[in-house]
């Protein structure tokens, strides 16, 4: 590779002076957090740290792992909340606040997002990824990116690839096909590739197809610098490189934490012997002196508080409200009446998830003592004996109703095996925390249940084993609707929860996520109508998990897991089964009313002339009486595919600010590529010719308007040859003529031999010509076929 078409003048100079073991130790950190500096040539070591949601510096030398004793910074919402905003302008400003973060504190390089894929809902690490959708995480994850390296900060967008579970990551072997890696698990990260650059990408620990993605030559080189023409560094995941020459040869520039006692070495082994081309090398240390080149000096203090504000407006903006029943929230207490607050989560709160993403937050806010200040802010007019006073005569009671089987926000830790005396007693007093919480919920007004996932559920590390809620909240709940109907229950995962067997107990059912360190605030807005909720769902909640189109084929063993489901992930596959969900993908109400109309699909230009535009325009108005947002989809369906599709696929989204009687209308542009599927056959994308419906809506199963279009195409055909099949060479517009010269037959003449026989030709049409023309009394031979493979390579 030519490393002068890559390198600044000013680099290309530092090439010329670098020692080979210098440049060997360049292509690797000094540290766990760090860059190698030499300092003879003025080149300064680089901070890199870890931070999907929130900074997570640590001072000094690291921990053996890196986890531990991080700097105060903002948590903000994880992924799995960003992604239900459907708003890239809100992933922009919070990148944007991450980034003015990291200079703050002289990070170079901030080791997010991740995008990959929620193939299952059981991937411990699904806090940490925005969607089952590609579009959706590709088109907010490029947002982020371009908000956090406005401020002169790169960014690491991970894990490339197929990275979709925690069991055994490190070495299994994710065997997926080739159209369903271009449809689902590439598309986003090329996405973020080709509209935001990335200063890096981090490769993954897993295998894909049997090659580790840290030494896959394709995926590194032939595909994310080639044909996505991506222009950064490649870094490893920490401990992901196993064959640190391999590695290099394959594209991985730089390689975390370091291998001290062999990479080096090895590199310059190589280089010497001539197994590496020193050219190599030095493309590798070129990107990471354009990456030193491109860290920005110290920037000034971060404003922690409006940071913090941003935080609560994301959390709000992220909380998907999945059932209202009789509209009971937004919340009105009425003088006199008692709120139920009930679940430990509502004053130790879940916000983050565990493992490498979590951040030391700047402050928390409880949702207890939110929705406390929020109702006390009318001076009560009587003395109520010492509970808590909200608003003229109304009450705030709390009851922790269960205990927390761990520390919320740390990782879950090795412990030794619970006796049974111990079992005995945690269910002794979770009997009597429920027994407390029933009486107050009978007494009160109304309750509101903060129940979801401990932190010893789902983190990185380790995948869950059910969709369930904790069997303390799954009894609790049944019990608190027994004694009082009005019940609403506000939920904290990272994850998909199962809600089918509890959820009809509730009248209101809200979906907090894991939404950082103001999502108490957030909650208590929502709550009680101070934010119109306007979350929707990124991934599908199933009726159960033996639902989810991966169940069979997740996490795999002896080293393999097979993506059987192919390109039928989350609603794709949910919508192919017919299978009911407790919500589809793109769910969630409002404390208004939308309505669609008029809904126009124009089509100009072709795909053959490579200028095909569909736009697809549409009103929204807001019925209600409050202000709200929208987000509204575009989905796309091709109803003559002769390949397998998906029945439809998210393909446009935005959200719409709309004051009550106000309409807006909304347009996209869609072009070949949203049509389009990937060819194995052709190695690339096609679209086939014929009716494609377009859905608008509020979901992936709410569609409220559909207009279909007629799409011209020339026809996709596989490439001929000896192995192509009869009705193939027939079906071809440059085979079918020489096929038909060859057997003595012209288009205009009647059929003859096994094309006059319909019945034979049944049989036999899927045939390769190469088995045909072994066939006696056929009328090609083996002669004739080569002549045709040579007539056919000199015409195309």
């Amino acid at each position: 590779m030519d490393t002068s078409l890559e390198t600044s003048p000013e680099n290309r100079s530092l090439l010329d002076q670098l020692t080979l073991a210098e440049k060997a130790s360049l292509c690797r950190g000094s540290g766990f957090w760090h860059t190698q500096s030499i300092d003879r040539l003025g080149i300064p070591r680089v901070m890199v740290t870890d931070g999907p949601h929130g900074l997570r510096k640590q001072p000094g030398d690291a921990d053996h792992v890196g986890l531990s004793g991080s700097i105060p910074a903002t948590c903000f919402p994880t992924a799995a909340a960003l992604a239900s905003s459907f708003d890239p302008g809100l992933l922009y400003r919070v990148g944007d606040a991450l980034g003015r973060e990291c200079r703050a504190e002289q990070v170079g390089v901030l080791l997010g997002p991740g995008v990959n894929m929620k193939r299952s809902p059981l991937c411990g690490r699904n806090f940490e990824y925005f969607s089952e959708d590609p579009l959706l995480a590709g088109v907010l994850a490029a947002a982020m990116v371009r908000g956090v390296q406005s401020q002169g900060v790169g960014t690491s967008v991970k894990h490339f690839a197929a990275n979709n579970q925690e069991t055994d990551r490190l070495r299994v072997s994710a065997d997926v096909d080739e159209r369903t890696l271009r449809e689902i698990y590439l598309p986003a990260f090329e996405r973020v590739v080709k509209e935001a650059q990335p200063w890096t990408v981090m490769c993954s620990y897993n295998k894909i197809n049997g090659t580790y993605a840290s030494q896959h030559r394709w995926l590194l080189t032939e595909l994310l610098r080639d044909e996505w023409g991506f222009e950064g560094l490649v870094m490893s995941d920490w401990g992901a490189v196993h064959d640190r020459v391999a590695a290099l040869a394959a594209g991985l520039d730089l390689e975390m934490p370091p291998d001290l006692q062999r990479s080096d070495a090895r590199i310059i082994e190589a280089v010497e012997s001539g197994e590496l081309d020193e050219a190599v090398l030095d493309t590798a240390v070129s990107r990471v002196l354009e990456l030193v080149a491109k860290t920005s000096d110290q920037g000034a203090p971060a404003d922690h508080a409006a940071h913090h504000a941003l935080a609560r407006e994301a959390a709000a903006d992220c909380i998907v409200l999945l059932r209202n029943d009789d509209g009971i929230l937004p919340l009105v207490p009425e003088q006199g009446s008692t709120l139920a607050v009930i679940g430990e989560f509502a004053r130790t709160p879940r916000y983050q998830g565990a493992g490498s993403s979590q951040v030391n937050p700047t402050q928390v806010e409880t949702a207890l003592d939110q929705l406390t200040a929020a109702v006390e802010a009318i001076p009560a007019d009587e003395d109520h004996g010492g509970s808590v006073s909200a608003g003229p005569g109304v009450r705030v009671e709390f009851a922790p109703g269960f205990g927390l089987d761990a520390t919320t926000d740390s990782a879950p830790t090795d412990s030794a095996p619970t006796d049974s005396a111990t079992t005995d007693r945690a269910t002794t007093d979770d009997e009597a925390l429920a027994d407390e919480a029933v009486a107050l919920a009978a007494r009160a007004d109304t309750v509101v249940a903060f129940l979801g996932l401990p932190s010893s559920y789902e983190s990185e590390g380790f995948d869950r084993e059910h969709l369930d809620l904790p069997a303390s909240q799954l009894a609790l709940v049944e019990r608190l609707a027994a004694v009082n109907p009005r019940l609403v229950v506000v939920l904290a995962n990272g994850s998909a929860v199962r809600l089918a067997g509890w959820e009809h107990h509730a009248k209101a059912v809200v979906e907090t996520w894991l939404g950082g360190q103001a999502a108490g605030g957030a909650i208590a807005d929502v709550l009680l109508g101070a934010t119109n909720p306007s979350g929707r769902l990124a991934e599908t909640l199933p009726l159960r998990l033996e639902d989810n189109p991966s169940y069979l084929n997740f996490p795999g063993g002896s080293g393999h897991v097979r993506y059987g489901e192919g390109i039928f992930v989350g609603y794709r596959g949910y919508d192919a089964l017919a299978r009911e969900v407790s919500y589809p993908f793109g769910h969630g109400l409002s404390y208004t009313t939308f309505e669609y109309g008029d809904l126009d699909v124009e089509q100009t230009g072709t795909h053959a002339g490579g200028d095909l535009a569909i736009t697809v325009s549409f009103d929204v108005t807001n019925t209600g009486r409050r202000a709200g947002k929208e987000a509204v989809q575009v989905y796309v369906a091709d109803l003559e595919a002769s390949v397998a599709r998906p029945v439809r696929e998210l393909k446009a989204f935005g959200k719409v600010d709309l004051d009550p009687g106000e309409t807006a209308r909304v347009g996209f542009r869609l072009g070949s590529r949203d049509l389009s599927y990937w060819s194995e056959l052709n190695h690339g994308w096609a679209l086939e010719a014929g009716r494609f419906e377009f859905a608008v809506g509020a979901s992936s199963r709410d569609l409220r308007l559909t207009a279909t279009l007629d799409v011209d195409a020339p026809p996709v055909a596989a490439p001929l040859g000896e192995e192509s099949s009869l009705q193939e060479w027939l079906a071809d517009p440059v085979g079918r003529p020489m096929l038909l010269e060859a057997m003595g037959v012209g288009e205009g003449d009647g059929p003859t031999g096994v094309l006059a026989d319909e019945e034979l030709l049944r049989v036999v049409g899927n045939f390769p010509l190469r088995s045909l023309a072994a066939f006696p009394g056929m009328a090609v031979d083996h002669t004739t076929l080569d002549s045709l493979l040579a007539r056919l390579g000199a015409e195309r």
